[in-house]
Order: structure tokens, then C-alpha cells, then sequence
């Protein structure tokens, strides 16, 4: 099994160790000083879970699709920023005859809709989406740390395609010690990551404080609140499903469990900011709004943490 990992952060190393661990070749697409590390060093995935570690002659690194030979890769992971979908779905169609017959492109990222970049190029049966809430960081730019683990990575379709061709990969991430599923029900998860993140991630950001900090006071659980009740809606304008009957339902396990399981944790557009660099913040909360003014819904809460992200994001 031939998988090109494309985005060597945190989450695409520690996939690329997964699969690694169970015999597939894997090539992960890098540049700069990740490439280098990756070069030198190898990979590794640590933390939580098993423990594995790849030298430099274990695992490929590509700088240039160019590089990548014909007619090999059967599994593409698309593990980057969701900023750089438009680039990489752009270049895999440029490059297309890297990607061998039958070949599969997995989508595990944050956000919602993070598929149709690609299906301006490739075919809904060639498309997939991941549900991902493993925590993954990076201590150093050839290391993946395990570091939160509540459920199971879930691989479906948004695009109501056959899946079963994904089983050897859910089963070998299993194998690894992460346990990944496939789902008719994709859709339904990557929304229930939507409430949470566009609840937490930005404002979190915004207040410069972790996860747990917004539920004590009660003008950030108003704007939570009202975000929460806002992406209800547009589930509901929308025709797309979550697992809850109502934002009431949701709320009370979020207040409950979600945010105490997480209390420390600061999310990755935190991360970003502090890192003075683009943020994902179009596929999370720019998604909600997009969708909500297609639909007539009112996004007003979702529109003003939106823009005071960006207004942060601007001086980068």
C-alpha cells in the first residue's frame, strides 16, 4: 500500500507513524526545515498509545510533486491547514499522474465542506472526509505527540459514496493503536466537531485562554451559548443532521463533559495566532456564516467573533 501524506504537522506524522507501523510505504510531502528534519531524523509518533520510531532510510520526503513517481500513490492523506486546500487540490490535478487507478483521497482536518476544493477536480467516489479528534502536537518537526484521545477516528463520505475501499486503512490506524472506524454518518460528526470547535476555538483565541477558562465567566458562555444556537439553525436550514434533537440537548453535554475534559487545552487557532499565522477560521466559523446567509439565517454572534478574528489576523 503506497499513502502520500500530504501536510507534515503534528496530525500528518502521526498518521504517517501509523501507517508506517503496519508495513505500508509511506511518503510524506514537506518543505523547508520539516523536510529537513524529517530527512535527518526520521519520524516519530509518541504520547499516548503505543510508541514508534522511523529513521531517515524509513520513511520518503517529497519537496516537489515533480519529485513524486508516476503511477504510485493509491491513498492520499491530505493532512494540512485547510488554508492550503485550494493550492494542493490545484497541484494533485496538475500532477495527477502520480495518483495511481483507483486511487482514494482522505480528508482529516478541521471544519466543515473541506472536500470541495477537491471535487472541482476529482470525483465524489475519489473523495472522502475524516472525522478527527485525537489531539495531536508537534514537540519538535519530526515528532507527533499523542496527547488527547475521547473517540475514534472516523473515515466516511460526505458525497453518500461507497466507502469500503477505506477499510485497510481504518483497520491499520487500529492497529497502531488508534482506533479508526468507518461511518455512513460523517456528515453528523464532523458537524458535532463544528459546535465544539467554532464554540471554543476562536474565542479561546480571541481571550487569549484555554478551553475550560470561557465556561466561568458568563459573558463568554453567552457568546458560546449563542453560537452554539446559531449553527443549530443552520444544521436545520441547511438539511444536515448532528446527534442531538437541539442546541439545549448539546449544551448541557458541553458544559458537562466536553469542555471539563478539555479544560486545559488551548485550541490550534490559539496556536496559530500566536504563531502570527493564518488561521483556519474560514473553515469553522466562515463556514457557519456562508451557509447561514444562503439560508436566511441570522449569524450575527458567528459574524462578529469571525471578523474579530480577522481583524487579528490582519497584522500578520
Amino acid at each position: 500500500m503506497n499513502v502520500l501524506v500530504i501536510g507534515a504537522g503534528a496530525v500528518g506524522i502521526g498518521l504517517a507513524a501509523s501507517m508506517l507501523s503496519q508495513n505500508a510505504n509511506v511518503s510524506l510531502f514537506a518543505r523547508g526545515e520539516t523536510a529537513k528534519a524529517i530527512k535527518e531524523n526520521g519520524i516519530k509518533r509518541c504520547g499516548l498509545f503505543e510508541h514508534y520510531s522511523f529513521g531517515k532510510d524509513e520513511v520518503k520526503v517529497y519537496e516537489s510533486y515533480k519529485e513524486i513517481p508516476k503511477d504510485t500513490v493509491e491513498y492520499v492523506f491530505i493532512t494540512s491547514k485547510t488554508t492550503a486546500n485550494d493550492d494542493i487540490s490545484k497541484k494533485l490535478n496538475e500532477h495527477r499522474q502520480i495518483l495511481k487507478a483507483g486511487f482514494k483521497i482522505i480528508i482529516f482536518q478541521n471544519g466543515f465542506g473541506n472536500d470541495e476544493p477537491y471535487l472541482r477536480f476529482f470525483s465524489k467516489k475519489e473523495v472522502f472526509s475524516a472525522r478527527l479528534i485525537t489531539g495531536f502536537t508537534r514537540p519538535e518537526r519530526h515528532i507527533s505527540e499523542v496527547t488527547v484521545y475521547t473517540e475514534p477516528i472516523l473515515i466516511g463520505s460526505l458525497q453518500n459514496q461507497d466507502h469500503s475501499d477505506l477499510k485497510p486503512i481504518a483497520d491499520m490506524i487500529t492497529a497502531s493503536g488508534i482506533r479508526c472506524e468507518l461511518t455512513d454518518e460523517v456528515d453528523k460528526y464532523l458537524w458535532a466537531k463544528m459546535l465544539y470547535n467554532c464554540a471554543l476555538n476562536p474565542l479561546g483565541a480571541i481571550l487569549d485562554v484555554p478551553y475550560g477558562k470561557l465556561t466561568e465567566s458568563e459573558y463568554s458562555k453567552e457568546l458560546m451559548n449563542s453560537i452554539i444556537d446559531e449553527i443549530f439553525e443552520v444544521i436545520k436550514a441547511s438539511e444536515y443532521e448532528t446527534l442531538w434533537d437541539n442546541s439545549d440537548e448539546y449544551k448541557a453535554l458541553f458544559y458537562s463533559k466536553l469542555v471539563p475534559d478539555t479544560y486545559n487545552h488551548y485550541s490550534s487557532t490559539h496556536q496559530d495566532i500566536k504563531r502570527k499565522i493564518k488561521t483556519e477560521i474560514d473553515s469553522l466559523t466562515g463556514k457557519v456564516i456562508e451557509l447561514g446567509e444562503r439560508n436566511n439565517v441570522d449569524v450575527s454572534t458567528n459574524k462578529i467573533i469571525y471578523n474579530l478574528t480577522k481583524s487579528i489576523e490582519s497584522d500578520f
